[in-house]
């Protein structure tokens, strides 16, 4: 499900792709203070997207340092650790850990199977940490569960369970006064994601049988017409992160929400699109001539 919500790292300056590197090392190193070198496995760029977006938010105390870690041996880099970056840590673990024993329950994964057992104590004790965030995955993996036994058609029905189950997530304290701006803009990133990832399974999903809402329309839709309705629901996630008074990394979390949150699909459409065209070539390709300067027989 995850993976799209990443930067485009074209469109972001020298400064600001540092400045998201080092929210990204925070959430690794809070992950690994937390959850040892299991926890640092299940390291994402969509939680690093919730650790900048409530802290650029709320303006906590950020811990700064310069540190050297495993992937990045020789030279230091600058890593940002804030009480969200722990927040997304422990989300990520939520996250992870369901994933996980879905891969496990239907793949056979071993390596998913052994990391979720690793992780599975952590868990417990998240479970009645965050009782809502809780809830709400299990409520989700239940509901999706069931719509892929119905085959539930209606797309808006289908996404909308990643959105309520995502909008939970982002909503560190609901008591907030800022909750319901949160909720709307990952409840509508949540639609994305999932609708999203159909998209880019289309081609699997149609040859293996499986749940895909996209392949149960009456009348199917077009690549545009998918497009169209993507950048609809993306347009109220960003409408309600304009709403948020966030000065601090705005061009950064921009960037996630207008146009990183495009660049896998970008690349799978252009991937398909090479296959494609290789297809073509290789079904027109002319047949086999006879080796040049070879004479016909003639009787």
């Amino acid at each position: 499900m995850f993976g799209y919500v990443t930067i485009n790292k074209p469109d972001l300056t020298i400064r600001d792709f540092e400045t998201y590197h080092s929210y990204y090392c925070g959430l690794c190193r809070d992950l690994h203070k937390r959850y040892g070198r299991s926890g640092q496995l299940t390291l994402s760029y969509d939680m690093t997207f919730l650790a900048l977006l409530l802290s650029a938010l709320y303006e906590p105390e950020v811990k700064r340092s310069t540190e050297r870690c495993l992937i990045h041996p020789v030279h230091k880099h600058e890593t940002v650790m804030t009480p969200y970056t722990e927040y997304a840590a422990d989300m990520t673990i939520l996250l992870s850990y369901f994933n996980l024993e879905d891969n496990w329950r239907d793949d056979k994964d071993v390596k998913s199977r052994a990391l979720a057992l690793a992780l599975k104590k952590d868990v417990q004790k998240l479970s009645k940490k965050y009782p809502r965030q809780w809830k709400a995955v299990v409520k989700y993996l239940r509901d999706l569960k069931k719509a892929e036994k119905e085959q539930e058609p209606d797309l808006d029905a289908a996404s909308g369970m990643t959105g309520d189950m995502l909008a939970e997530i982002f909503v560190c304290d609901e008591k907030d006064v800022w909750a319901p701006v949160i909720r709307q803009m990952a409840f509508y990133l949540g639609k994305f994601i999932y609708l999203m990832d159909a998209c880019d399974d289309l081609e699997k999903d149609e040859k293996s049988g499986s749940y895909n809402p996209w392949l149960l329309q009456e009348t199917p839709y077009t690549d545009k017409e998918r497009r169209n309705i993507l950048n609809m629901i993306m347009a109220e996630s960003a409408m309600a992160l304009e709403h948020l008074p966030i000065v601090e990394h705005l061009p950064i979390l921009r960037n996630v929400i207008y146009s990183g949150v495009w660049t896998k699909y970008e690349m799978n459409r252009a991937a398909a699109q090479a296959r494609a065209e290789k297809a073509a070539a290789k079904e027109g390709a002319p047949e086999d001539k006879e080796p040049a300067g070879k004479e016909a027989d003639h009787d």
